[in-house]
């Protein structure tokens, strides 16, 4: 897959999802818009039911006073839907009238707190409020214009010229958005009926919060899985850039040696070669040497496939590691040498008759040895030396070379995986050297680290169990 296409992919993905939270996050705002205004409604009619109820009270009250009528009798005629004023003989209809408007204007001078019954008022209240579904804590008052103070407040009266730190306690109150005009639909009335609910956000709030859990919810399962999704195509792409670079490797490593074999082997048909001995001889040591390398090439790739299939078997037996180690710096000092650089041995390391399995062990010491060698361009320094510590026994591989990134030593012992020198054939290889070795060292009960800077060189922590049977 291209890097185009995984831009596109990726960018596709991330307008879907953007998508997605974007409407999760417009169906909130307009659930709770919705839900204010629901709620709005609910207490404006509240109110304004109330704001009747008092009026009405306050009418029946008048007509009792006028025409002698018990309250329960004034209630008995409306429910028969007559007229309050059919009640009042035709005769004195007109003297009625008058001394109604005459009261009804005294009324309109008379304190707005003295025409309110607290009782009255808070039966009203929690009739409407239970009404309409208004189960949230409230406080409400009555406003006086005349005496621009508050003279009722949650079914009490208050003091009259209370002083100003009590009226203070009611700022909220007299900026709630909730309120109804009492006995005259306009400014002109003589009070204001106010209520306020301060946990009116959090309970808006609340009424979403299953919508906003499960929103949240299910938003972050589609997060998670489009993170998993890009960091599986990137690592695809990773390991088929590597498994490219490991094709590209093996076939230029494998036309090296086919490429000498094939030239010796033309040299040997030669007539003027087949009749010197000397030279057919030394055209057969060729042919043989680049023989065994591409065997032992194609043996790395095997060992590797075996590792990762998990049928790589480990024979344990005694071994004495120092003679492994000193076996693979013999076979591998020649090369050092023909860079102009030298082995320094330093085996420290006490009771070193230890259970392995001698070959896979033998590979491993020399993959380090030959790393340390491959990246180091010139006059390689390299040591090798051994110590006992608490968990066993370290060997330690250090070298003088390119070094590691910090970011490179994280996937060193992935398979495939080389570090970039600039030229991707400049250090031969398959990739497959630190893979194996982790590999045979975690089957052996050990562990494989690595320390490396930049321009300083590196050094490989081998450590090796005494008791690892």
């Amino acid at each position: 897959m291209t890097k185009r296409k995984i831009f596109w992919i990726i960018s596709i993905m991330g307008i879907a999802l953007a998508g997605i939270i974007y409407l999760q996050i417009y169906s909130i705002k307009r659930g709770i818009k919705l839900n204010t205004e629901q709620f709005d409604k609910s207490v404006f009619a509240a109110l304004g039911n109330v704001s009747s109820l008092l009026a009405d009270n306050e009418r029946n009250n008048v007509i009792v006073a006028i025409n002698g009528y018990s309250a329960e009798e004034i209630e008995k005629e409306v429910n028969t839907n007559f007229s309050l004023l059919d009640l009042i003989n035709e005769e004195d209809k007109k003297d009625k009238f008058v001394a109604i408007e005459s009261l009804n204007e005294g009324l309109q001078e008379t304190p707005i707190e003295q025409r309110i019954s607290v009782e009255k008022l808070e039966s009203f209240f929690r009739k409407e409020m239970s009404n309409h579904g208004i189960t949230l804590e409230y406080h409400y008052g009555i406003f006086s214009n005349a005496k621009n103070e508050f003279v009722i407040y949650n079914g009490h009266y208050l003091i009259d010229g209370s002083n100003q730190h009590i009226q203070q306690r009611f700022t909220n109150l007299r900026k709630s958005p909730y309120a109804a005009f009492l006995f005259t639909p306009d400014k002109h009335s003589s009070g204001m009926l106010y209520v306020e609910f301060p946990q009116k956000r959090n309970y808006i709030r609340s009424t979403l919060y299953p919508f906003v859990i499960a929103a949240v919810l299910f938003t972050s399962i589609i997060m998670f899985i489009f993170s998993y999704t890009i960091f599986i195509i990137l690592r695809q792409k990773k390991v088929s850039e590597m498994k490219t670079d490991f094709m590209n490797n093996m076939t230029h490593e494998f036309k090296t040696p086919i490429a000498t074999i094939s030239l010796a082997a033309d040299s040997i048909l030669n007539p003027m070669i087949l009749n010197n001995p000397e030279k057919v001889k030394r055209f057969t040591k060729i042919i043989s040497q680049e023989n065994k390398r591409m065997h032992r090439q194609v043996e790395q790739v095997l060992r590797s496939a075996r590792a990762e299939n998990k049928d790589l078997q480990i024979n344990r037996a005694p071994v004495d590691l120092h003679e492994i180690i000193q076996t693979a710096v013999s076979n591998i000092s020649l090369q050092v040498e023909k860079k102009g650089g030298q082995i320094i041995v330093e085996l420290g390391a006490t009771a070193t008759l230890l259970n392995l399995d001698k070959t896979h062990i033998s590979n491993v010491i020399h993959n380090l040895l030959d790393n340390a060698n491959k990246y180091t361009p010139k006059n390689p320094d390299i040591s090798i030396l051994t110590r006992n510590v608490t968990a066993g026994i370290q060997v330690l591989v250090k070298d003088n070379g390119i070094g590691i990134s910090r970011e490179s030593k994280k996937h060193i012992f992935e398979k495939f995986y080389r570090v970039h020198t600039g030229n991707r054939h400049d250090v031969k290889g398959f990739g497959l050297g630190l893979s194996y070795v982790k590999t045979i060292v975690e089957l052996h009960q050990g562990k494989i680290e690595v320390e490396s800077e930049l321009g300083k060189g590196s050094t490989f922590i081998l450590t090796l169990p005494q008791n690892n049977q």
